[in-house]
């Protein structure tokens, strides 16, 4: 999964994580197997929320000048969406996928110079949701209940389509 780089330090041997060669979605995809093995439960819920992540270049995947919740107004940020896993026995986060506006999505170039794969298109917040609770389904993650806030709530077709796979 990862091979990992070290250094050599006065206190011995440092593992740099910058500069470790690994699988993002390899590492999302263990992590979610461990918290289903340890925290599923038939009354878990599963959490829908995007955070952001206030940027001051225009460089990194996904920067733009967008409403971010956390800053409570429109900054130059990143956005990520996140599928958190509630239950009885804890919480953790699940999944997660990054919001790239269609400003990133349109510009080929730019995007490959981010790193983000060609084969990368413009999906909303709802869709990446949507992709993320396939993820979560397909993994077998119980869940009585998924909620998020009105971005979710007020899409239609995220709606519909929970509803019929019978997920409330």
């Amino acid at each position: 999964m990862a091979e990992v780089c070290g250094e050599a330090t006065p206190y011995g041997f440092q593992y740099v994580l910058s500069r470790a060669d690994w699988d993002a979605d390899a590492v999302r995809d263990a992590r979610r197997r461990y918290v289903i093995q340890h925290l599923g439960e038939p009354h878990s819920v599963l959490v829908l929320d995007a955070t952001g992540f206030l940027k001051k270049g225009e460089h990194s995947a996904g920067v733009a000048r967008q409403y971010s919740g956390t800053a409570g107004k429109v900054e130059n940020c990143q956005i990520g969406v996140c599928l958190s896993y509630a239950s009885p026995l804890g919480q953790a986060l699940l999944d997660r996928e990054r919001y790239l506006p269609k400003g990133w999505t349109d510009d080929v170039e730019r995007c490959r110079q981010a790193g983000i794969p060609p084969d990368r298109a413009f999906a909303t917040k709802p869709q990446l949701a949507r992709q993320m609770r396939t993820r979560a389904f397909t993994a077998g993650g119980p869940a009585k209940w998924v909620t998020g806030d009105s971005v979710y709530g007020d899409d239609r077709r995220l709606r519909l389509w929970l509803e019929d796979r019978l997920q409330p």
